[in-house]
């Protein structure tokens, strides 16, 4: 009896040790994709004051377009971020050419797909004027849309390569990247905005120019560092000798892997994008707000996806090797540090909502519009962490054709139409759209949990194919 409980005792000290041990790679790989992240949720509370100084109607000309283009960002995002169990996969292998061989492929195939996206959107364009908005923010929002059309290529082929050294374990160069970007983004902004050093006033518009030249900045360093430095020379010769038929086959890997990941998150984004245009129906103050608690929530998110990728690298490292309890540990290390900063959100923002809103709007009609958003702001951040965990977790597994279904069920099949019944149905205009958010991200939550741990439990054992 007494062997049997220090045997018991032992395992359960290894199990802690390992856990402390995973706790520390995810937040080794974690910080610096945070940072990354909170830079992104950083130019985006700038952008959000610097345009509601300028008026109300430019933060709702605002709102609508980036909950239009949010959909086409996120989904691009999503796509690239199938190449990080591809690159992960080989990178825990060693193999130095296939890295190089995934980039190239995966540059050209991100690429494709941004440009579709650009056409689609570009054509979109001639629509804007029957999507019911409010006639007085038209004039704002067509040239502001057009500039940030613009930025769709380069953010592209930025997320390329971001994600191949995310695979690789380098997260600290997209980190540095996106930093420098952003300040510039900002000082573009403080400059066009309001005309400083001779430059033109030119309010919103001048807000979507500051954001294309940091896009393309921040893609230009991205692409110098993998073209000359001396860390990436081993995979640069992988580049150089993917072609021809190797490299279509690559591409079409590339497609296979990342093509759900990138329908589940335009689906997810969608839904936020139709609570934008729903909140809309309702008038100018209601979509200033909605725009001003959403630029807000990126606070929890944006910290909970820094963790999220890492969960995502870690699984597709211990993917590659066939290490299926490690994999599965991992995103149980990841789940309890994800729901720990869901709890540190939450506290920040019941304790601090009312001074952030202000920060955002001088408007007092918006401000008091904004309030009730507060409780389903917080209740939702739980489901949030719990899918992003799993999420990542999964596309770290390179099994992630389920996730489109998962989405269509969690997002369309339940989440829209209880967002139209709060929203119109009920009369409860944003709170409504808000709401519904809750309902759906736990549902995601749900199905992703379950299909992760059913996943592990098929894959092949070392030696199987």
């Amino acid at each position: 009896m007494l062997l049997r409980g220090l045997n018991r005792l032992g395992l359960t000290l290894r199990a802690h040790a390992a856990y402390g041990s995973e706790y520390k790679n995810l937040i080794k790989l974690g910080l610096p994709v945070m940072v990354t992240q909170i830079g992104v949720v950083v130019v985006s509370f700038a952008d959000t004051i610097m345009v509601g100084r300028c008026g109300t109607p430019e933060l709702g000309a605002a709102a609508f377009v980036n909950a239009i283009f949010m959909v086409a960002i996120v989904m691009q995002f999503g796509f690239s971020g199938g190449l990080t169990p591809i690159a992960g996969a080989l990178f825990s292998s060693g193999d130095s050419d296939g890295v190089g061989a995934t980039a190239k492929a995966g540059l050209i195939v991100n690429v494709a797909v941004s440009v579709a996206f650009t056409i689609i959107l570009g054509i979109f364009y001639f629509f804007i004027g029957y999507l019911g908005q409010p006639a007085e923010l038209l004039p704002l929002i067509r040239p502001y849309y057009l500039v940030m059309l613009c930025t769709l290529v380069p953010m592209a082929i930025f997320n390329s390569f971001q994600q191949i050294s995310n695979g690789c374990t380098d997260t600290a160069l997209p980190m540095w990247l996106v930093i420098g970007s952003n300040i510039l983004n900002i000082f573009g902004n403080w400059v066009l905005i309001w005309g400083k050093f001779g430059f033109p006033e030119l309010g919103l518009l001048g807000a979507g120019i500051s954001t294309l030249c940091a896009r393309v900045v921040g893609m230009s360093g991205m692409v110098a560092v993998f073209a000359w430095s001396r860390k990436r020379g081993c995979y640069r010769e992988g580049w150089r000798k993917n072609h021809g038929v190797e490299l279509r086959g690559r591409c079409s890997k590339v497609w296979k892997t990342s093509y759900p990941v990138m329908f589940q998150s335009g689906i997810e984004c969608f839904m936020w994008s139709l609570g934008g245009v729903v909140s809309g129906w309702f008038g100018t103050i209601q979509l200033a707000s909605y725009q001003v608690v959403n630029t807000i929530a990126q606070l929890g998110y944006m910290i909970y996806m820094g963790f999220g990728v890492a969960t995502s690298i870690r699984v597709a490292n211990y993917i590659g090797i066939r290490e299926y309890g490690n994999a599965g540990r991992i995103a149980t290390a990841g789940l309890h540090l994800i729901l720990g900063l869901a709890v540190v959100a939450c506290a920040v923002f019941v304790g601090l909502f009312r001074p952030l809103v202000e920060i955002f709007t001088p408007d007092m009609a918006v401000v008091a519009a904004t309030g009730p958003l507060l409780i389903p702001l917080v209740l939702y951040q739980f489901g949030d962490a719990v899918q992003i965990t799993y999420v990542n977790a999964q596309r770290g597994t390179g099994r992630v054709k389920p996730l489109f279904r998962m989405a269509v069920l969690s997002y369309i099949v339940l989440g829209a139409p209880f967002m139209l019944l709060l929203a119109v149905g009920f009369g409860l205009k944003n709170v409504g759209v808000y709401y519904s958010f809750t309902l759906a991200l736990m549902t995601m939550a749900l199905t992703l949990a379950l299909y992760f741990r059913k996943t592990l439990r098929d894959m092949p054992a070392k030696g199987e194919k």
